[in-house]
């Protein structure tokens, strides 16, 4: 067998082995199929401090203000990175930027956040326009989604991106308001 043989047959197993999750073949795996090991996970995952969609239309005296300030704790006005649940609601998701809006008015605390996407969505009225800024390093212009809205915790997030200026909030939070009944 040749050495490029050897080295393709080798990186088929790993690929394989990869695919599998590490496990060896007639394992046995008692968690989902997309599941990884506990320290595998991102912040906001899974356990107390899991990143959760709620409905906002059952949400009462939620105050949208504006108040970053970078001292590594989410405020409404930043933007925090963070795993955000997909719509399937099927156990998977991603690790997405999310800008805090609001102090969660929902039992067990935390913050109330909307997602962001670079995926354009002009007209559409789930979206709202917020334009580019620090916190996509490529610069693309971003979108907030307001029809999900999700609890974030201290603890549940990776990281703080950047701080929306005020106007942005402002229109951000004006959108919300209209939808939703908050002040």
């Amino acid at each position: 067998m040749s050495n490029t043989s050897r080295f393709l047959t080798a990186l088929g197993r790993v690929i394989s082995s990869l695919s599998r999750g590490g496990r060896q073949q007639g394992s046995t795996d008692v968690t989902s199929p997309s599941s990884v090991a506990i320290d595998e996970r991102s912040p906001g995952q899974s356990g107390a401090f899991a990143t959760v969609e709620i409905d906002p239309r059952r949400l009462r005296g939620v105050r949208l203000a504006y108040a970053p300030t970078r001292d590594g704790d989410p405020d409404p006005g930043e933007i925090v990175w963070t795993w955000v649940p997909f719509e399937e609601r099927d156990g998977r998701g991603k690790d997405r930027p999310v800008v805090i809006v609001s102090a969660a008015a929902t039992p067990g605390g935390g913050f109330l956040a909307v997602q962001l996407t670079s995926k354009p969505h002009d007209g559409d009225p789930d979206f709202v326009s917020l334009g580019d800024g620090a916190w996509d390093l490529e610069g693309r212009p971003s979108w907030a989604r307001i029809d999900r809205v999700f609890r974030v915790h201290t603890d549940g997030m990776r990281r703080e991106a950047a701080s929306l200026d005020a106007d942005r909030f402002r229109l951000l939070a004006d959108v919300l308001r209209r939808r939703y009944g908050w002040t």
